[in-house]
Parts: structure tokens; C-alpha cells; sequence
């Protein structure tokens, strides 16, 4: 769960261990981010995401698994300008998909969940 990452980071963090995990979490193949967005971030939380996605940003996936629109994502991060860094590494090169009824179908493009992201 993305929550128990969060709580890992800021574990790390009182212990010294922060670098080192976000070196690590930048050098898997694939990140999955599994249950994200069910509270909102706080500010700690907001700059660990940012450095995760900018850290793999072009260079390694990530796997993000939510019940929450796009739309409301910058309610959960809870601050405009860091929302949009976020969402402009990880939907910018995205393939977004959505499960429904048992079964996986394509949504509109990157570009067109981008748009409307702030609905």
C-alpha cells in the first residue's frame, strides 16, 4: 500500500536511511504504488512523491492502483503547484487504464485525462 511507503520514507528519514530508499525505490524496474490517494498527503508525503516520480521520471516505471479520478488527485496532494509537477511526470508519457465490470479497457489518451484533470 502507498501508505506504508509513506510511512517507511518518513521512518527513514528520522533514522538517515531517506537517501537510501529513494535511491533504491529509483532503481526498481517497475514501482507499484498500490492503493494510492484513500487520505490526503501531508507535506512530507506531497515531497516524497515529487522526489519518487522525478527521480523515475523517462528511466523506470510506476504502477499506480486507485479508486480516485485524476480529477481529484490535487485535492488529495493538497497543493496546486507540487499537484501539477506530479501529475505532469506521471501522466505525461501514462498509459492509463481502468478496470471495470472484471475486465480492463482502454480510456481516453494521456493527453485527454491531462485536460481534464483538474474536473
Amino acid at each position: 500500500m502507498a501508505g506504508r511507503l509513506f510511512a517507511a520514507l518518513a521512518l527513514g528519514r528520522a533514522d538517515g536511511r531517506y537517501p537510501k530508499m529513494l535511491r533504491a525505490l529509483s532503481r526498481a524496474d517497475l514501482l507499484i504504488l498500490d492503493d494510492w490517494g484513500p487520505e490526503s498527503l501531508n507535506a512530507h508525503q506531497r515531497r516524497d512523491l515529487l522526489e519518487i516520480v522525478e527521480d523515475r521520471y523517462n528511466r523506470g516505471s510506476v504502477l499506480i492502483t486507485t479508486q480516485v479520478p485524476i480529477g481529484r488527485w490535487y485535492e488529495i496532494i493538497g497543493n496546486p503547484t507540487l499537484a501539477d509537477a506530479i501529475l505532469d511526470r506521471v501522466i505525461h508519457n501514462a498509459d492509463l487504464r481502468w478496470l471495470a465490470a472484471g475486465h480492463t479497457s482502454s480510456r481516453p489518451t494521456a493527453a485527454a485525462c491531462a485536460s481534464r484533470r483538474r474536473q
